[in-house]
């Protein structure tokens, strides 16, 4: 089995983001523009279930440190946020590095163990996002 899960919202911890000067909320938020491409900040936090100002803040570290453009959408309101060029030539290298993490993370597991801890973090994942849809409804 890949230590690698396809399709899953990405779940690093920030000392495999180190190197690069990112912190796990902020490389959720690249790998969804990665994912997606060029989305509104609300898009942004609907998708990943995170308060509007904590994206707010991350997305403005973002585009300080050069990982992120923003722009102007339909109205004066709307934030339209893309990758830069810095992050488009980076993120393979990131994405590289943070297989290498998980799979010397796993790599004690049995395929068995690693299927196991695969469907428990699935189960938690689906828990987690019925208590905030709950709280949200």
């Amino acid at each position: 089995m890949s230590a690698k899960f396809p399709d899953e919202r990405p779940s690093v911890n920030n000392s495999g983001l180190k190197e690069f000067k990112l912190y796990s909320s902020q490389w959720s938020i690249l790998f969804c523009l990665k994912q997606f491409g060029s989305m509104t900040q609300k898009e942004i936090w609907q998708y990943l279930n995170v308060e509007a100002p904590t994206v707010t803040r991350t997305i403005v570290r973002l585009e300080e440190s050069g990982w992120i453009l923003r722009r102007e959408g339909k109205d004066k309101r709307e934030r339209i946020v893309q990758l830069s060029l810095f992050a488009e030539q980076k993120i393979p290298e990131i994405e590289n590095r943070i297989l290498q993490t998980e799979e010397r993370l796993v790599s004690h597991l049995s395929d068995k163990e690693q299927n196991q801890l695969l469907a428990l973090l699935k189960k938690i994942g689906r828990m987690s996002s019925e208590e905030k849809d709950i709280g949200n409804g």
